[in-house]
């Protein structure tokens, strides 16, 4: 019998129990994450959104940085929702001076990208990979991706407004990131292809 995966959810700040929530339904162990124990005991993690920030200096205080560069290196699939794609971006354009990323994903990330420009909205996207209906996208203080690399698959982008054409989900190996939220959605379909990643990495 193959026992489900555990993804954890890195639960020093951010909407930690949103993601819990949503996992919880597909068919995984869902676990928060806050020490390097719980870190070693998972088998993917997702990175919530919330303070990009403050996320990278509580992961310093808790001693969670080096162990998490460590499982990244080794494969680990890692799935970031806006703060949580600012934190798997090589590269970040207005940051806060100091700021740290885990990197991962050959990409630039402009922070707060729909905060500055734009009100926080909610759009319906086509998503590679995904069928049925498009998915609904709520972006909050969002970031947007500015360019990626070779490597990297672009899955969704906005089609209309100001923002048309901005890349706002994107895959590189075993590391998925969104511009938005779907952990509040409702629509778990998202997560589900992150599980899949999962289930992939593991066979």
């Amino acid at each position: 019998m193959t026992t489900d995966p555990v993804v954890g959810v890195l639960a020093v700040q951010g909407d930690v129990r949103e993601h819990l929530s949503v996992l919880a339904e597909c068919d995984v162990v869902a676990r928060p994450v806050r020490r390097a124990s719980e870190l070693a005991d998972v088998d993917a993690l997702v990175l919530p959104g919330g303070e990009s920030t403050t996320i990278d200096k509580l992961t310093r205080v808790f001693e969670l940085r080096e162990p998490l560069l460590d499982r990244l290196a080794a494969g680990m699939p890692v799935y970031g929702s806006c703060a949580g794609m600012i934190l798997l971006a090589d590269r970040v354009q207005d940051g806060v001076e100091g700021q740290l990323t885990f990197g991962g994903i050959d990409m630039t990330v402009r922070r707060n990208a729909f905060g500055r420009q734009l009100d926080s909205f909610e759009e319906d996207l086509r998503f590679a990979g995904l069928a049925g209906p498009p998915v609904r996208a709520v972006f909050i203080r969002a970031p947007w991706v500015e360019q990626v690399g070779p490597q990297v698959e672009v899955l969704a982008q906005v089609e209309a407004g100001p923002a048309a054409g901005r890349i706002v989900a994107v895959r590189q190996g075993n590391l998925l990131a969104t511009s938005f939220h779907p952990e509040i959605t409702g629509d778990t379909r998202v997560h589900r292809y992150f599980v899949e990643m999962v289930r992939s990495a593991e066979a």
